[in-house]
């Protein structure tokens, strides 16, 4: 017992031993959190060293080198443009596929050699701009926009190094300067600048090549109110009377009175659209609609019809023709037909007296009202950018209103008058012209009455005696029975008007019983024609229009009618 005892004793002290020495093996509390903050700190700095090389990749990857950025550019796909096409479909502007060429020029071997080499096929070419490119440290430099086939292919052959290539699409006009003015031109990145290019571009074009949307062919063509038939024909008609009448300028337009289509507007000198260098000088710019003139006696119209819509006069007054004074000024004739003369007959004896009187019967305020309401005195709202303010006297004085009367002291645009004379003839409405297709109903929604409609009526009537009897005649081609208004004015210069330069215009309107287009003609500084008696209107512009009607009222669809004599002989026949 007593050593059985014994060695449990002893037992007891071993494995108490045992554990004591086990215990000692386990870490202390106070050990814990310290290794804990340990592998903290670890995992931190891992994450934060791994974290820097993350940041520093995807800064990396947002940061494009130049040299990418250039070499996207010459390997984007080419900038497309809508087709602009007339009224029929037949196309007045086109995109063509050429080739540009560029440089990378820290890929350039040889400078030197590569300027000789490029030189041979591209002479006209800087020597010094082209070396001081292909030896720069830039990454892109544009070398030659728009090259020939043919000089592509030679330059490929040369195999330089460095050098490369980008599609790009350029414009083309196939009808070359036939509607230069209209339809405008586009620059070297494709960019329409001027005319119905421009307004392509403003109207949304631009905002579409920026997001992406224009680089594909399938945009639907911009179509016209032009027909390229009638374009055509007027200005080959304005070629012909330009060499006639050895004028500094010319220009003419068809109008169509019931919708404001601009059928046709030219205007010359023009250029070629295709070689765009001579648009911008000073004598091609487009008078019809972006110059301003002392409108002459086609003023005479309004001042007419203002009378008339007033209940000044009717169509069977007489007015008191002869000379006056007003504000020291003598208000005369340059042709004296007698003391007093029939409204009809101011109209187509172009009595001065006559209009200055008329104008004040109905007084300044209504005479500016009047004009303003024509529009004349406003800068039109069309689509074409090239549209010129028209300008009159800060404050109208009364000598004002009596030289406005017969077309002195207001410079308006030709095209603005043929908008007004529009109005006139049309039965009382004006209509904003426009260069797009307009139909009869969209039309009725722009239009606003101006004019009494019995008014209108009385001015056809006037149009047509002037154009059979009056200074219009020449205009009147037969079976086409048209009406109108020549127009001579004095030119200013230096401030003074000049007694032999002339700005002559006709406002014409056919069929005038019931008027379906303004066709009118301006003639800037002409000379006397061998065997005319002066340079006036009536021996230039109204001829002119005569001539356009001549001619394009086939396609106008105006058919001829040569009253019973007429039918009776295609009954002979």
């Amino acid at each position: 017992m007593i050593d059985f005892r014994r060695n449990l004793n002893f037992l007891r002290r071993r494995g108490a031993s045992e554990t004591s020495a086990v215990g000692s093996l386990r870490p202390r509390r106070s050990e814990a959190p310290r290794n804990k903050a340990r592998f903290i700190i670890a995992t931190g700095l891992f994450c934060s060293i791994y974290g820097v090389i993350g940041a520093r990749l995807l800064m990396w990857g947002a940061m494009a080198d130049p040299n990418d950025a250039y070499r996207a550019m010459a390997n984007a796909g080419p900038v497309t443009r809508p087709d602009i096409v007339d009224r029929n479909g037949e196309v007045l502007a086109t995109d063509i596929k050429t080739a540009s060429l560029f440089a990378e020029p820290r890929r350039i071997l040889d400078a030197d050699e590569a300027t000789e080499a490029l030189l041979t096929v591209l002479p006209d070419l800087n020597p010094k701009v082209l070396h001081d490119r292909l030896s720069s440290k830039a990454g892109f430099a544009w070398l030659k926009r728009e090259l020939t086939p043919r000089q592509q292919q030679e330059i490929l052959a040369l195999g330089i190094p460095g050098i490369g290539f980008r599609t790009e699409k350029r414009r083309f006009y196939p009808g070359g300067p036939t509607a230069a003015h209209i339809v405008g031109f586009t620059n070297v990145d494709n960019q329409g600048i001027a005319g119905m290019e421009k307004y392509v571009d403003d109207s949304g074009f631009r905002a579409l090549q920026s997001s992406g949307f224009a680089s594909n062919d399938s945009l639907e063509p911009v179509k016209l109110s032009i027909d390229l038939r009638v374009q055509h024909i007027v200005r080959d008609e304005l070629v012909l009377a330009m060499q006639k009448y050895r004028a500094v300028a010319i220009g003419a337009l068809v109008l169509d009175v019931n919708t404001g289509e601009v059928i046709a507007m030219a205007s010359m000198p023009d250029f070629d659209p295709n070689s765009p260098g001579d648009a911008l000088k000073k004598e091609n710019l487009n008078r019809f609609s972006a110059g301003t003139f002392e409108m002459g006696s086609t003023f005479k119209i309004f001042t007419t019809a203002m009378a008339l819509d007033f209940g000044k006069v009717n169509i069977n007054s007489m007015v008191d023709t002869r000379p006056f004074f007003v504000a020291g000024h003598t208000i005369k004739e340059f042709h004296n037909k007698g003391a007093s003369l029939s409204v009809p007959d101011i109209f187509k004896y172009s009595s001065n007296v006559g209009s200055a009187r008329e104008a004040d019967m109905v007084g300044l305020e209504n005479h500016q009202e009047f004009l303003t309401r024509l529009g004349v005195l406003s800068r039109l709202k069309t689509e074409l950018p090239e549209v010129a303010m028209p300008t009159q006297p800060r404050t109208w004085k009364k000598i004002n209103s009596m030289t406005i009367a017969f077309g002195h002291g207001v410079s308006t645009t030709p095209l603005n008058t043929a908008v007004a004379a529009a109005a006139v003839i049309n039965g009382g409405f004006l209509i904003p012209p426009t260069f797009l297709p307009r139909t009869q109903a969209q039309a009725d929604e722009v239009k606003h009455r101006v004019l009494q409609e019995k008014t209108s009526l009385d001015m056809r009537t006037i149009f047509r005696i002037n154009g059979e009897e009056g200074s219009g005649r020449a205009a009147n081609v037969p079976g086409y029975h048209v009406g109108g208004k020549t127009g001579t004015a004095e030119k200013v210069i230096n401030g003074h008007y000049a007694k032999d330069r002339r700005f002559n215009a006709y406002v014409g309107a056919f069929p005038i019983e019931k008027p379906r287009y303004i066709v009118m003609s301006i003639v800037d500084d002409p000379q006397i024609e061998p065997g005319k008696p002066n340079a006036q209107a009536g021996w230039n512009a109204a001829p002119l229009v005569g001539n356009i009607i001549r001619r394009a009222a086939t396609f106008l669809n105006v058919k001829p009618d040569f009253g019973d004599a007429g039918k009776q002989l295609l009954v002979s026949y």
